[in-house]
């Protein structure tokens, strides 16, 4: 099959370098935008008289066709047409005969290429905006249920003070909200259109970039043509953003992992978000966040992989590129599956156990703060009250007794300053309700969260 550029050759490509060298086989994924692109920008050779009116209009409907054929399965191009653009070109010409090949004036692959990939990013980013609400609203629920659960606090994967389990939650809401927040600022440099850019140094003939970029919705366009082709830092930028959301998510599963444990008994995992084992009948296996912790490797790859593919590139496009885009279309599925899953092992995959979260809160040290917040109240230094606390948990220790076991002549004994109050200090909602600052975990502080969460991720009309 001959080559748009075949001309210049004498002789035919190797068949494994044909294979080699095309990308269709994964590119075809633009099609859409490829398409979208086409027509603004055969629209726009019309509007500026670089093609008849009556031209412009009749390869749009060429492209409005190819659009329809391949909705219904009828275009199916193979590697011989090398990428998605050459098949567009291709099957255009075949449809309109000499007229199909007036769509690439004044336009070259490479700021066609560019432009596909910002379009198909631009539409996956809001998706995937969605999908980042959906997963906060799945966590805000399950938070506004369990206001008043206690869960034990870690540091060091130590047990450190009780904390109200929607606060808990709610740090996850807060952590996606950034995520939100990132996508925003990476779509606003996607949002930039390189077409008539052409090769590399733009064109002589008269187009107007504006008008395609309006057409085609950016927010304004390059204004160096070189640039506008070579530039891939919006590629980085957003897999390095999607990299972030995978770390949130492999932060929270490996948290559910652990408390589906026995060890942990935190929670339990319904059957519709749970496998078993080939071999031990008893097992339930939370296969749902392992995999959305093992997937975060990939798209850690895919950035790794990215910023090694275009640190060493001269000016200005170079078929380096052709892989970016297998890494973005990776980066958004694996990141939008495992968003789509988080969201439904939340809703529907998690059932915390009050009973066993209400015994952990109740059978360690994570009191032992608050014993020298008490005495500090009590005109003590505190660091004078840290060090008695850690004389009383070290003889409680010694005794194998909690603070809560000691009697009041026994807390007399360690400093006189302790009373029957002290009691009420150690009990764990006590404890909670008790930390009142801005940002803490304090009842009145979380009920504070979750209605601001309330108001800004559910309308009036939900």
């Amino acid at each position: 099959m001959a080559k748009i550029w075949s001309e210049r050759f004498e002789e035919g490509l190797n068949p494994f370098i044909e294979r080699f060298n095309a990308s269709i086989s994964f590119d075809l994924l633009l099609l859409e935008e490829d398409l979208d692109g086409s027509i603004a920008h055969v629209q726009m050779l019309g509007k500026t008289g670089i093609i008849t009116s009556q031209e412009a209009h009749q390869i749009e409907i060429g492209l409005e066709t190819i659009r329809s054929e391949a909705s219904k399965g009828i275009f199916k191009p193979d590697f011989l047409d090398e990428d998605v653009h050459t098949a567009v070109e291709r099957r255009l010409t075949t449809l309109l005969g000499p007229l199909g090949k007036k769509l690439h004036t004044a336009r070259s692959r490479n700021d066609q290429v560019g432009t596909d990939l910002r379009l198909w990013l631009r539409r996956r980013i809001d998706d995937l905006d969605i999908e980042l609400e959906q997963l906060q609203l799945a966590l805000l629920k399950k938070a506004e249920n369990n206001l008043f659960t206690l869960i034990p606090g870690y540091t060091h994967l130590q047990r450190a003070q009780p904390l109200s389990l929607a606060h808990h939650l709610l740090a996850y809401i807060e952590m996606l909200d950034r995520d939100r927040s990132r996508l925003s600022d990476v779509r606003k440099r996607v949002d930039i259109c390189p077409l008539g850019a052409a090769a590399l140094a733009g064109t002589s003939l008269p187009i107007d970039r504006r008008i395609t970029a309006k057409s085609l919705g950016f927010s304004n366009i390059y204004s160096n043509s070189l640039d506008a082709v070579s530039d891939r830092d919006f590629a980085v930028e957003f897999t390095a953003a999607a990299s972030l959301i995978m770390v949130h998510l492999s932060r929270f599963a490996d948290e559910i992992i652990l408390w589906a444990s026995e060890e942990f008994s935190f929670v339990t995992l319904t059957d519709r978000c749970s496998t078993g084992s080939s071999l031990m009948p008893q097992k339930k296996n939370p296969d749902v966040p392992e995999l959305v912790r093992g997937k975060s490797g990939r798209v850690f790859g895919h950035l790794q992989g990215l910023l090694t593919m275009i640190k060493g590139l001269p000016m200005a496009y170079n078929k380096d590129f052709q892989e970016d885009k297998e890494a973005i279309f990776d980066t958004v599925k694996t990141t939008s599956d495992c968003l789509k899953a988080m969201s439904i092992l939340i809703e529907e995959g998690l059932e915390f156990s009050i009973k066993s979260l209400s015994e952990a809160v109740e059978s360690d040290f994570a009191n032992a703060t608050d014993v020298a917040d008490y005495l500090v109240s009590k005109n003590i230094p505190f660091r004078e009250a840290y060090q008695i606390v850690g004389r009383i948990v070290r003889v409680c220790l010694d005794k194998k007794i909690l603070l809560k076991d000691l009697t009041l002549n026994q807390w007399k004994d360690i400093h006189s300053v302790f009373e029957q109050d002290i009691y009420e200090k150690l009990i764990p909602s006590n404890i909670v309700a008790a930390r009142i600052s801005e940002g803490g975990t304090g009842f009145k502080r979380v009920q504070e969260e979750l209605k601001k969460w309330r108001n800004q991720l559910i309308s009036p009309n939900q």
